[in-house]
């Protein structure tokens, strides 16, 4: 048996890269919701930090729901 280690060194960067960027976004949406939140404390609205955050969540879930739909072979039919 023979290991194609480039195939092998591509799928492991991008699983990093895809990790490391689903990370961030979903640092994002918490900052986010703490700005939105430091907003509403200080007597103030911020639509824009809300909107940042639920944004950022749904492109986490939608990262997510995408890893599942790949992994789950009834879903290939």
């Amino acid at each position: 048996m023979a290991v194609h280690w480039s195939a092998l060194g591509e799928v492991t960067a991008v699983s990093i890269g895809a990790t490391v960027a689903v990370a961030v976004v979903f640092t994002l949406g918490v900052r986010s919701t703490l700005a939105y939140q430091d907003a509403k404390d200080g007597g103030r609205t911020s639509a824009a930090a809300l909107a940042g955050a639920a944004l950022c969540f749904l492109a986490c879930a939608a990262a997510v729901a995408y890893g599942l739909y790949l992994i789950i072979p009834q879903f290939h039919d």
